[in-house]
């Protein structure tokens, strides 16, 4: 199987690229032009312009998007705001037109999406039947969802994946909560009620090549493990795992005042108890439904 992957440098595209070719799948990168040589079955292409190299993408069985600037990388001012959806939603939107003009298309598009489509919900459980939330990440992800559903018009499979807290200790969240805690000045954020919804790397790479594979998966899945947790165990267990305290929480104001109240609030604030029930209907297995085994696993 041929597979392309938009943001294969990041910390998903890196270990599923790896885990294709070590399965003998080969592997291509969109890369931006002029950013640096490209390998054999690399695909060029300006994703803020019309430049494609539509015949290097020519006859892949599949294209993963995983694509999209860091939302924890910098304040979210209003240009931030600008290049967070830009680099979603119209990269996006472009690399489906390119797609679809294709003469052979690739059979599936499996898209990332993120748990933050549902919002600040409080205590309520959420699957993939429950509405979209009405806040700045929320639109971002309904409308980028929106844009990567375009691609059943031309005939591709779309499988949206809504990916959670990934636990890697290569990147992610996990090199950013660990230090302080393993300085012993770490602990809960907040009430340290709200729920975080949490996914080993392991997992979410499993997961992409299930989406890739089952032809009935269709539309939007959660990808977060079974089992979320409240920060406050989330913060317990991840002390345990280092041998380390956890006895000094960092007061809501003081995220929002390091942070911006937005951004606090969206990233570290808000509660989302999201369950994966279409992965698990469609009989996919979790390699680490339990946190803590995913903890100590992820930071080995």
């Amino acid at each position: 199987m041929r597979v392309l992957i938009t943001g294969a440098s990041g910390l998903v595209g890196t270990a599923l690229a790896e885990a294709l070719a070590a399965q003998g799948h080969t592997v291509g990168r969109f890369v931006r032009i002029g950013a640096g040589a490209t390998r054999p079955g690399d695909v060029a292409w300006n994703p803020a312009g019309d430049e494609f190299d539509a015949a290097a993408a020519e006859g892949a069985d599949a294209v993963v998007n995983l694509a999209g600037a860091s939302i924890a990388g910098g304040r979210w001012t209003a240009k931030r705001k600008a290049e967070l959806r830009s680099s979603r939603i119209d990269l996006t939107q472009r690399l489906v037109g390119h797609l679809s003009r294709l003469q052979r298309k690739p059979a599936v598009l499996v898209s990332a999406s993120a748990t933050g489509y549902y919002g600040e919900r409080g205590d309520e459980t959420l699957t993939e039947a429950s509405a979209p939330g009405s806040n700045f990440l929320a639109g971002i992800c309904r409308d980028w969802e929106a844009a990567a559903m375009k691609a059943e018009e031309a005939g591709m499979r779309v499988a949206i994946l809504r990916i959670g807290v990934v636990l890697a200790k290569a990147g992610g969240a996990l090199p950013k909560m660990t230090p302080p805690i393993k300085m012993g000045v770490g602990g809960k954020l907040g009430s340290g009620k709200q729920w975080m919804s949490w996914v080993a790397l392991e997992d979410v790479v499993s997961a992409i090549r299930f989406a890739i594979a089952t032809e009935t998966l269709r539309g939007a899945a959660n990808l977060v493990a079974p089992n979320p947790a409240r920060n406050a165990e989330f913060t317990k267990v991840l002390a345990r795992v280092l041998r380390r305290p956890a006895i000094f929480p960092v007061p809501a104001f003081a995220l929002r005042l390091m942070l911006g109240g937005e951004m606090a609030d969206e990233l570290l604030l808000g509660s989302e108890r999201v369950l994966p029930q279409r992965l698990l209907e469609a009989k996919f297995v979790f390699r680490f439904a339990e946190l803590e085994p995913a903890l100590r696993h992820a930071l080995q």
